[in-house]
């Protein structure tokens, strides 16, 4: 009893499970991915240069990509045009 069982139930269930999943693989790789809507891509910081902190945010920044500014002979450098320009205000009042 138990082998008839085995052989009319289990076994064509087992081999449908298998086929399934393996057309589920390979539909999936030809699928593109999905791009959900609202979702930002990440940003890709970049990797060259060397960490300096913003003195107006605190922010570190790379120095491959930061916006510099020479002051009293020194290089400071900025996360953003707008940090660097509240740094030239505040210079400005000293």
């Amino acid at each position: 009893m138990f082998s008839v069982i085995l052989r009319e139930l289990l076994l064509p269930l087992l081999i449908f499970l298998l086929v399934r999943s393996l057309l589920r693989s390979v539909f999936a790789a030809l699928r593109p991915p999905v791009r959900r809507a609202g979702t930002r891509q990440q940003q890709s910081a970049p990797t060259a240069g060397v960490l300096k902190k913003d003195p107006v945010c605190g922010t570190y920044v790379s120095t491959g990509s930061a916006i510099t500014r020479t002051v009293k002979g020194e290089t400071v450098y900025f996360c953003s045009q707008e940090c660097a320009e509240k740094f030239e205000k505040t210079e400005a009042r000293s």
